[in-house]
């Protein structure tokens, strides 16, 4: 009776260390909805209080304006967007499937596309190089 307790216990320790592990390594992974800086064009969007940042890097996100920012005057410049991915966890999880289809084969572009909340804007360049 004693020899069952002691791998039921054993079992509960190893269960216990690698859950520590496992949650250990996904804490040290950067998180693709953290802060962001952008450099690329920025264009008027569909809506009244919608831009498009295209980046450099391929990469496109839509931009709502807000008090933090005037994106209105850049529009048609070449910008640095500092700010926030909305909605991280989607859009960790939306990227995630991207990374996995692009690693079978089954996608050959992984551009990131998402939505950013800018906290800060500076103009780099006065047009857009596209």
């Amino acid at each position: 009776m004693t020899n069952k307790w002691s791998r039921l216990l054993l079992c509960v320790v190893f269960a216990g260390l690698t859950s520590a592990w496992a949650l250990a390594q996904d804490s040290d992974a950067k998180s693709k909805g953290d802060v962001r800086s952008i450099t690329g064009c920025l264009s008027k969007g569909d809506s009244a209080n919608e831009y498009l940042l295209t980046g450099t890097d391929g990469s496109t996100w839509e931009v709502h304006a807000n008090s933090a920012v005037n994106l209105s005057r850049h529009v048609g410049h070449t910008i640095e967007a500092k700010g926030v991915v909305t909605n991280a966890k989607m859009h960790d999880m939306k990227e995630d499937a991207k990374d996995a289809a692009q690693d079978s084969g089954m996608k050959k572009n992984n551009t990131e596309h998402g939505h950013l909340k800018v906290t800060d804007v500076r103009m780099v360049g006065e047009s857009c190089q596209q």
